[in-house]
This record gives C-alpha cells, structure tokens and sequence, in this order.
C-alpha cells in the first residue's frame, strides 16, 4: 500500500551532532520541523500515529464482524453462507497476525535502539 503523506513526515531533531553543523542555526531548523509537524497536523494530513489507529480500527472492526456472523450462524444458519463466514475468518486472522507482527517489530526497533550506545 503506498501511502502519499508517507514522505511529509519530518524527523525532528535535537542533537546539533545530528545536523552536522553548530551554531543558533540549529535551533532555527529545529524550530522551523516543530511548526511544520504543527501545520500538517492541521491542514489534514496524517501522521503515523493516525495510520497506525486507523489500522488498529479497521482490524477490530474485521473481528467483530466475524464474532457476529458467528453468532448469525449460530442462530439461523440458512441466512449465512459458510463461504463468506471462513473469507471474514481468514481476513480476520490475518490482519491480527500483521498486527502482531508490527507490533513485535516496533517492540524489538524500540528495544535496539535504547539499547545502542
């Protein structure tokens, strides 16, 4: 999935070692990526934060549509067709294993680069 806001998103950086130069002009920039994080934020644009909840929604909302067409099937199963029943199951199944997944991926980053000295 590409995903066009991806590239608008700015790092923003404390460190004058990260920026390679010293001087106020660190402070400038670093100023200048906070107000740019700001106005994107409200003219619409989405940050990772929004991707990542976005996601976790739609993930949730695949699992309780399967835990309802469970119990649908359950109480009149001439109105499910068993097919669309295990599809939903799969689509669920799979959006949890990405999800933990990406969970599992951003734990371990996190932990490396605490970690790195």
């Amino acid at each position: 999935m590409k995903i066009p806001e991806f590239g608008t998103l700015q790092m923003v950086r404390t460190d004058s070692q990260h920026y390679g130069v010293t001087g106020s002009n660190v402070l400038n920039e670093i100023k200048s990526d906070t107000t740019l994080l700001h106005t994107n934020a409200k003219e619409g644009k989405k940050s990772f934060q929004d991707f990542l909840f976005d996601a976790m929604n739609e993930m949730n909302s695949q699992q309780l549509d399967v835990a309802s067409l469970e119990q649908q099937i359950e109480t009149d199963p001439d109105s499910v067709d068993i097919h669309d029943v295990t599809i939903a199951m799969s689509k669920a199944r799979m959006s949890l294993n990405l999800a933990q997944t990406v969970i599992d991926r951003l734990v371990t980053g996190w932990n490396e680069i605490s970690t790195t000295r």
